[in-house]
This record gives C-alpha cells, structure tokens and sequence, in this order.
C-alpha cells in the first residue's frame, strides 16, 4: 500500500514529510524522484548555518515508518486571507455579518 501511495505522490510532485524509522528522523519537504524496487529517490534541502544544502538520498521503503503532507496553512493574527478571483464562489472564505461581534 505505501509503495502505491509513494508512486502516486511521485507522479503528482507533491511535497512530503518523510520519517525515517531506522535512523529516527524527519525529511521535511521533500518530493519523491522515483521509486525503483525498495529503493525510494528523494530529493530535499537543508538550511545549514551559512549555506543552504540540496540533497538526493535513496531510501530503502521498508526505512520509511511515515509519509505526511501539509494540506494547507493560514497565517495566524488578524490577517486577511488573499483571494483569488479565480476562485470558484462556493470555495471563496468571506466575511458574513453573521461573523462580527454585534454591539
């Protein structure tokens, strides 16, 4: 089943989560090159001190104990969310009178 998944999130280029159970760490942000076999091609960048890192790695799929995805994420305060005028109207988020305090 997870190969399935991984091959799909492959040929989407969907960015990744990818814990590692044998070395007990994440891969953040990542997105998946190919998968051959076991062997899972990521590729990801780090953020060292002074320079940033762009790294290909080869992971066993039996290495990998979990696969997330950010969904979406909204600035937190009072800030408005942009919105598109693309956007279909029933996926718009608009202010309703409903919504504010009355006084």
């Amino acid at each position: 089943m997870l190969h399935r998944k991984l091959y799909q999130i492959c040929c989407e280029g969907r960015e990744v989560c990818v814990f590692l159970r044998d070395q007990q760490r994440w891969i953040d942000q990542a997105r998946v090159l190919d998968i051959e076999g076991d062997l899972v091609t990521l590729r990801y960048e780090t953020d060292e001190e002074d320079e940033v890192c762009s790294w290909e790695e080869m992971i066993r799929l039996e290495s990998i104990g979990s696969v997330s995805q950010k969904l979406a994420s909204v600035p937190r305060g009072n800030v408005e969310p942009l919105v598109s005028d693309d956007c279909p109207e029933a996926e718009q988020i608009r202010n309703h009178p409903s919504d504010s305090n009355p006084e």
